[in-house]
């Protein structure tokens, strides 16, 4: 069973920037695609980015491409998203997921279906 668990959600500025980061405590962490997704108060989830097993491959939502970075550290078992020129629409609470379905051919899953495990999330507030 994998456990995941994200941290560094908090309270910024319109423009600012946060690092969240999400810590999985399987030992196979280096055969799972894993990906962000964000939830916004009365709105579904939805796809922010995504990283493959290796972190060779990318893939983000139009709405924060050049903005957000995603990458993995397989040796720390850790993803991270470095969020940049934050926006009050961007605030969500943020998730981290894992794919851990070793014969999907999406190198980069983008539908939260495809993720069979989760973090609890953390909080990101952008103020105007």
């Amino acid at each position: 069973q994998v456990q995941l668990v994200e941290s560094g959600g908090g309270l910024v500025q319109a423009g600012g920037s946060l690092r969240l980061s999400c810590a999985a405590s399987g030992r196979t962490f280096s055969t799972y695609a894993m990906g962000w997704f964000r939830q916004a108060p009365g709105k579904e989830r939805v796809f922010v980015a995504a990283v493959s097993k290796s972190g060779g491959a990318t893939k983000y939502a139009d709405a924060v491409k050049d903005r957000f970075t995603i990458s993995r550290d397989n040796a720390k078992n850790t993803v991270a998203l470095q969020m940049n020129s934050l926006k009050p629409e961007d605030t969500a609470v943020y998730y981290c997921a894992a794919d851990v379905v070793p014969s999907r051919m999406t190198v980069v899953p983008e539908h939260q279906g495809d993720y069979g495990y989760w973090g609890q999330g953390t909080q990101v507030t952008v103020s105007s």
